[in-house]
């Protein structure tokens, strides 16, 4: 979805000609409950052809094609005596404090985003459940800082400043 009528509100290059009525009015037609069931909101802007053409290396589609199926693997034996539980967004909110514990940092991580950014207990559990997928990335076997920070940056559209 775009962010405001005309498509260019946060756009790089071009300037937005919607007031921050409209777009604040724009943004309030997708409700928070809806919301809530999305686990991963990013914000993509548009790629000038500068950096479209640039000989920058990227990571190989192969590598990160090895990277999914390794995390897979770990989801796999994780929840190999579940019955019909396949992937981590599949857990029940029993099951995510049981898998995904974080430590005392990140307890107070997590705490000053909920606070912050107003989260229901829903966003809570799915920040978890993509933390953990993070970590299964990474083939972390614990949940770390940076994986919980990762997942909770992805929850963009619950901020309350992101219409400016």
């Amino acid at each position: 979805m775009h962010l405001c009528p005309c498509g260019f509100f946060n756009h790089p290059e071009k300037e937005c000609i919607c007031g921050s009525g409209v777009v604040q009015k724009y943004l309030s037609k997708i409700s928070g409950p809806l919301l809530d069931r999305i686990d991963l909101h990013v914000e993509v802007t548009p790629v000038n052809f500068n950096e479209l053409t640039s000989a920058f290396e990227t990571e190989k589609s192969a590598t990160i094609r090895e990277r999914v199926i390794k995390a897979r693997a770990i989801q796999d034996t994780r929840f190999s005596t579940s019955q019909n539980l396949y992937y981590n967004a599949q857990m029940s909110p029993n099951m995510v404090r049981t898998v995904c514990k974080i430590n005392d940092a990140g307890q107070g991580l997590i705490k000053k985003a909920m606070e912050k950014l107003g989260l229901s207990a829903r966003a809570y559990d799915r920040i978890l459940k993509v933390s953990r997928t993070i970590a299964d990335l990474a083939e972390s076997k614990d949940i770390k800082l940076e994986h919980l920070a990762e997942a909770i940056h992805y929850r963009s559209l619950d901020r309350d400043s992101w219409s400016g």
